[in-house]
C-alpha cells in the first residue's frame, strides 16, 4: 500500500506542517461555525423540518465540493493546487458542522443532553473548568480514575470563553472532532501517497465515528485515528523511526483519553510484533520495538494516570466501584458491520475481501490484526460476563467499523487504479458516484442520531431551560440551591454536598460525598462503604442518632471528609415523613444495571445551631452553619 501513488506523498517536513494547518484549520473553522449558529433562530431540530434542510443542504455543498477539487487534482490546473488542499482538508470538518453542529444548534447541550453517561462526562468538564488540576470528578481530594486530558483541554476552552463547564461541552466536542479527523487526510496522504484516496478515508471515518460514537467526544476522537494509527504501528515494528514516534505519541495521547481503546489497539501491537519477528525479520528486534513504544507511550499517560497510579501502590483503600459492569443487548452480539445494507456496510463488505486477498502486505496486515485483535476482545467480553463483569466489548464497534471501511476505500481505490483509466470524464463519472453515495449516508447521520439530538433538546439545561421551549423539569431550581449554598460556604470545590441530584453535581463544580452509580465512581472513593454508612445514617437518623449532637458527631466521624451541605427530596414542615435521598444500588448483570432506592432522614436532627433549612421548589437545602 502506497508505492501506487507515490507521486503524491508529501514530504516528511510538509506533512507536519499540513497536519498542524489541518487540525488548527478544522477545528477553527468549525468554532466559527458554532458562533455563527449560536446567533440564528433556526426552530429546534426535533419540531421542524427547517433545520434537516439546512443540513443537508450543506452537507450536499461539502460532498460535491469535494468531488470537484478530486477531479481537478488529476485534471484541473496547477494554479487550484492550494483551492484543493483547502476543501480536502477541510472537508471533514465540514461533515462535521453540517450533520452534527446544525442540529445541535437550538440547543446548548451536547449529544444526549444530560442522560446517563453524560451526566458524568458533565460533571468531569465542569470539575475541570473550575479547576487546573485534574482531580477525581466527584469526590474531593482524591485523583482521577478516569483519563482528563479530553476534559482538560476543554475546561481551558471554556475558560477561555467565559462559558461554563456544561455548556463548553458542545462547542468543544465539535471542535476536537473537526480538528481530530481534519488531521488524518495528510495523515493518509502521507500513508499511502494520495490526496483522493486520503481525503475519501478521512470522510468515510467522519462520518462513522459521528454515528457511532460522537455522544463520546474523546472515544470518537481516538476510534478516528484507530486505523491510521495501526498503520504507523506495524511499520514501526518493521525500524521505520517516524513511525515509531507517530505511534508512540498516538498511543500515549490514546491513554490519557480513553483507556479502553489504548488497551485494544496495544493488544493489536503486541500481536503484530510477534507475527512481524517471527514471520518478517525473524529476529526479536520488532519485539524490542514494541517495548519501546510501550515505555515511552506509557511516560505521556503517566502524566494523567501518575496521581492514580501512585495512590494504588501506596496502598489506598479500592472498593465498590463497577465500570464494567453493563452488558447491553448489543454486548451480547458480535457486530458485522459488512452485512449490514447501508453504505458503510459495502465498504466494510468490499474491505473484508480486500483484506482476505491481500493480508501479506504488510500495511494490510496490520488492519487485519486490528480486526483479528478486535473482535477477540468482544468475544473475551462476552466470555468475561460469566465471571461477573465485562471488557466493554460493545463500545468497540466504531474501532471495527472503522477499520473495515478504510480497507473498503483502498480496495476500491486498487479496483480503479487497476481496471479504470484516468481520463476526465471517467474521473469525473467516479467522483460523481462517490459524493452521491457520500451525500445519501451523511444526510441520513442526523436521523440515526435522532433520540441523542432530541434528548439535547428536552433536558433542562444549566440555565433551567429547555430547547423545545417546553417546561423544563426540577433543574430550573438549581439555580436559586447555589445562590442558597453559596451564601453557607466559602466556594463549590471546598463543599462536600450529599444529594441524589446527580445533574445538579455536573451543573455546578460542588463536591459530591458520594458519585452518581458505582459505574462512574473512583475505585479510592469505595462507593460501597459510602453507600453503607448514607443508611446508616438515614436508618439511625430515627433512633440513636435522633438527637442533633449524636448525628452532627457521627458525620464528623467519617472516614471520608463528611458532608457539609445536603439535597433532599421534600418538605421542610413535614417532620414526620422524612427528608428521601435516593439511594443507587448496583443490580448487574440486570439492564438497565442500576436501581435507586429511597431512604429517609429524619428532619428533626437537621436543627439549629448546626444546620440551616431551606425549601427550594421540591427540594429541602441543609447548610452547615
Amino acid at each position: 500500500m502506497g508505492n501506487e501513488y507515490a507521486p503524491d506523498r508529501l514530504p516528511l517536513a510538509t506533512t507536519l506542517a499540513a497536519i498542524a494547518a489541518a487540525g488548527v484549520g478544522g477545528g477553527l473553522a468549525t468554532f466559527l461555525v458554532w458562533f455563527t449558529l449560536r446567533h440564528t433562530n433556526l426552530p429546534a431540530f426535533t419540531s421542524s423540518n427547517l433545520t434537516t434542510a439546512v443540513a443537508t443542504a450543506g452537507t450536499v455543498i461539502v460532498c460535491l465540493a469535494t468531488a470537484a477539487a478530486v477531479w481537478c487534482w488529476f485534471h484541473g490546473p496547477t494554479k487550484l493546487r492550494p483551492l484543493v488542499y483547502l476543501v480536502c482538508y477541510l472537508a471533514p470538518a465540514g461533515i462535521v458542522c453540517t450533520t452534527t453542529a446544525v442540529p445541535l444548534s437550538t440547543s446548548k447541550l451536547w449529544l444526549d443532553g444530560i442522560t446517563g453517561d453524560q451526566e458524568f462526562r458533565t460533571q468531569f468538564l465542569t470539575r475541570l473548568t473550575d479547576s487546573w488540576h485534574i482531580s477525581d470528578m466527584n469526590y474531593i481530594d482524591m485523583p482521577s480514575y478516569y483519563p482528563g486530558s479530553w476534559f482538560w483541554l476543554g475546561g481551558r476552552f471554556a475558560n477561555i470563553l467565559g462559558l461554563p463547564g456544561w455548556e463548553v461541552f458542545q462547542p468543544w466536542a465539535l471542535v476536537s472532532i473537526a480538528g481530530a479527523v481534519s488531521v488524518l487526510t495528510p495523515v493518509w496522504q502521507r500513508l499511502i501517497g494520495s490526496l483522493p484516496v486520503a481525503t475519501a478515508i478521512t470522510l468515510v471515518t467522519t462520518c462513522v465515528v459521528l454515528v457511532i460514537s460522537a455522544a463520546e467526544p474523546y472515544a470518537a476522537i481516538i476510534a478516528a485515528g484507530s486505523s491510521a494509527a495501526m498503520v504507523l504501528a506495524g511499520r514501526a515494528l518493521r525500524g521505520h523511526l517516524w513511525s515509531l514516534i507517530g505511534i508512540i505519541v498516538f498511543l500515549g495521547i490514546s491513554a490519557t483519553m480513553y483507556t479502553l481503546y489504548t488497551s485494544v489497539l496495544a493488544g493489536t501491537l503486541i500481536l503484530g510484533s510477534a507475527i512481524v519477528a517471527a514471520l518478517v525479520e525473524q529476529s526479536i528486534k520488532p519485539l524490542l520495538r514494541m517495548i519501546l513504544i510501550g515505555i515511552c507511550s506509557g511516560l505521556i499517560a503517566l502524566t494523567v494516570w501518575g496521581p492514580y497510579l501512585w495512590a494504588v501502590l501506596s496502598g489506598h483503600p479500592r472498593s465498590g466501584a463497577t465500570s464494567q459492569h453493563y452488558l447491553p443487548y448489543s454486548g451480547a452480539q458480535v457486530p458485522l458491520p459488512m452485512f449490514s445494507f447501508t453504505v458503510i456496510g459495502l465498504l466494510c463488505l468490499v474491505g473484508l475481501i480486500y483484506m482476505m486477498l491481500n493480508i501479506l502486505e504488510p500495511d494490510i496486515m496490520s488492519l487485519g490484526i486490528t480486526v483479528i485483535v478486535t473482535y477477540g476482545w468482544i468475544i473475551a467480553s462476552m466470555v468475561a460476563s460469566l465471571g461477573g463483569t465485562t471488557l466493554l466489548g460493545f463500545r468497540l464497534d466504531a474501532v471495527l467499523t472503522v477499520c473495515l471501511a478504510t480497507l473498503g476505500v483502498l480496495g476500491l481505490a486498487q479496483a480503479h487504479l487497476s481496471y479504470l483509466p484516468t481520463k476526465p470524464r471517467i474521473t469525473a463519472a467516479v467522483a460523481i458516484v462517490i459524493a452521491l453515495a457520500g451525500i445519501y449516508y451523511a444526510q441520513e447521520i442526523p436521523a440515526r442520531n435522532t433520540n441523542a439530538i432530541d434528548r439535547a433538546h428536552t433536558d433542562t439545561d444549566g440555565e433551567g431551560r429547555r430547547a423545545d421551549r417546553f417546561a423544563p423539569g426540577s433543574a430550573t431550581f438549581y439555580e436559586a440551591i447555589d445562590a442558597e449554598l453559596r451564601t453557607h460556604t466559602t466556594s463549590p470545590a471546598d463543599t462536600v454536598v450529599l444529594t441524589d441530584e446527580r445533574t445538579f453535581l455536573a451543573y455546578y463544580p460542588y463536591r459530591g460525598f458520594q458519585a452518581m452509580t458505582s459505574h462512574y465512581a473512583n475505585p479510592l472513593g469505595q462507593f460501597d462503604l459510602r453507600n453503607t454508612l448514607i443508611e446508616h445514617w438515614a436508618n439511625a437518623s430515627w433512633n440513636e442518632l435522633k438527637d442533633p449532637d449524636a448525628f452532627k458527631d457521627a458525620l464528623d466521624a467519617s472516614p471520608w471528609a463528611p458532608p457539609q451541605a445536603f439535597i433532599f427530596r421534600g418538605n421542610a414542615d413535614d417532620m414526620d415523613t422524612g427528608w428521601t435521598y435516593d439511594l443507587a444500588e448496583d443490580i448487574y448483570p440486570n439492564n438497565p444495571n442500576v436501581r435507586f432506592r429511597g431512604i429517609f432522614f429524619n428532619p428533626a436532627v437537621f436543627s439549629a445551631p448546626y444546620w440551616d433549612v431551606a425549601q427550594v421548589g421540591p427540594f429541602v437545602v441543609v447548610t452547615l452553619n
